[in-house]
């Protein structure tokens, strides 16, 4: 999410970045068209490397919101769940989809990476809990307006869209009347330091308010990552824009005896300030 890419991130998604020839990191805009092929592609690329490496923290069927940890068996931010119709918006493997069913729910869940999707239906088959799974784009939904009581995403989607006023456009149009939508993203305040777990990732590079997405290019310039920078307004003012009601801000606290580094999480960084963001919203 800075300027430089860290050495520790092309260490990590080796592989993905060999695939699609990335090769730099660009300082751009990126529109709709672009940032869905260049996340469709990396999630694709990337879809076996990050289940190694993540699948057995999430869990087969485990909701966990956060790499802080937290969990909506602890969290309850979704509320009671059992019998209402949820989507769950940017699934990955769907380890929080089938939890969800287990609780009662009649869950959809949504991804748009093939990849990813391969990973959740392999999940589906080795737990037993057939959960329903569809690839499209979060900026598009093809459901019936008024079709979910719940909508949730635990970093699925939201951060890797150029229009975030359509996607929730698009959850709050087929959410009924009183239903939630709850989502977790990455701190808007991470964005101020180097993307890296360490030292390095206590000092102050860049602005806040500089919302120039992350961007890496392939030779040709090509984006072939994108992750979209908003600031906390910028959060609040399309969550209204949609109609909706914020209701909660949580910020999960790194939790004692928590070793686990995910990327740019950490131990170090968790104990001076929040990695995520969870926001929870209702429409009226």
């Amino acid at each position: 999410m800075t300027d430089a890419t860290p050495s520790y991130l092309g260490e990590r998604h080796a592989s993905a970045e060999r695939e699609l020839g990335t090769s730099g990191v660009a300082k751009r805009t990126v529109g709709t068209a672009e940032s869905r092929s260049a996340s469709r592609a990396w999630w694709d690329a990337d879809a076996d490397d990050y289940q190694a490496e993540h699948g057995q923290f999430l869990g087969d069927a485990e909701f966990v919101w956060c790499p802080e940890g937290l969990r909506e068996a602890d969290a309850g931010l979704l509320g009671d769940v059992a019998g209402a119709r949820v989507l769950e918006v940017g699934c990955g493997s769907a380890p929080c989809a089938r939890w969800l069913r287990g609780r009662g729910a009649e869950v959809v869940g949504l991804d748009l990476s093939s990849g990813m999707l391969r990973h959740a239906l392999a999940g589906n088959a080795a737990t037993g809990v057939a959960v329903p799974l569809v690839q499209a784009s979060a900026e598009e939904l093809p459901f019936a307006s008024g079709s979910f009581d719940v909508a949730c995403s635990a970093f699925g989607a939201v951060p890797f869209v150029a229009d975030l006023g359509a996607v929730f456009g698009e959850v709050a149009r087929t959410l009924r009347p009183g239903g939630r939508w709850v989502f977790a993203v990455t701190h808007p305040i991470r964005w101020i330091f180097p993307d890296d777990p360490g030292p390095l990732g206590l000092t102050v590079t860049q602005s806040y308010f500089d919302r120039t997405p992350y961007v890496e290019v392939d030779d040709d310039g090509a984006a072939t990552y994108v992750e979209h920078h908003r600031t906390l307004g910028d959060f609040v003012r399309h969550i209204v824009g949609a109609g909706l009601e914020l209701v909660d801000l949580v910020e999960p606290e790194w939790p004692a005896g928590h070793t686990r580094e995910w990327g740019q999480w950490s131990p170090l960084r968790g104990r001076l300030f929040p990695g995520t963001a969870i926001f929870v919203t209702r429409k009226s």
